[in-house]
């Protein structure tokens, strides 16, 4: 093992042993299965789908409260949007309160594909989950959230 140039000692990090690490490439290879299902049967990307899925279960939303909910880059929610809004699976509105504002929303299209995709996605958590037993899947609940909890006191 080469030497570290300091001379001081210092502690290695195990790379494959880091926690965010290792949540890092366990969410990027489900993401990466997940996106290939959606972009095969979909046409759509990742970050369409999320937004797509924030909005079935919270309509009305703005982009900026798509980029605090789902934490994804603010030019990856742009982009996603104008994408949706041009195939015609989201609608824009502007807020009455604030004409500068546009509230986004879900269009025929989009409800129909959210319709056939949420079951899909269901069934993918469901695989991911299947070898687990009741208690380890409320033991693994508990532990995302108290990380989640944690991760939001780093911000």
């Amino acid at each position: 093992m080469p030497s570290h140039p300091s001379a001081t000692p210092v502690q290695l990090l195990i790379l494959e042993a880091f926690l965010p690490f290792r949540l890092s490439v366990l969410s990027n290879r489900i993401s990466s299965a997940v996106a290939r299902l959606y972009e095969d049967r979909f046409d759509l990307k990742l970050p369409e789908w999320r937004i797509m899925a924030i909005l079935g279960r919270n309509p009305n939303l703005t982009a900026s409260q798509i980029v605090d909910i789902s934490r994804m880059d603010k030019v990856a929610i742009s982009r996603a949007v104008k994408r949706l809004v041009e195939m015609g699976r989201l609608t824009v509105t502007s807020d009455p309160d604030d004409a500068r504002r546009q509230r986004l929303n879900l269009s025929d299209t989009g409800w129909e594909i959210y319709d056939q995709i949420v079951p899909l996605a269901l069934g993918v958590e469901e695989q991911l989950l299947a070898d687990m037993t009741p208690e380890e899947r409320a033991m693994l609940d508990q532990a995302v959230t108290r990380l989640t909890q944690a991760a939001a006191k780093l911000d």
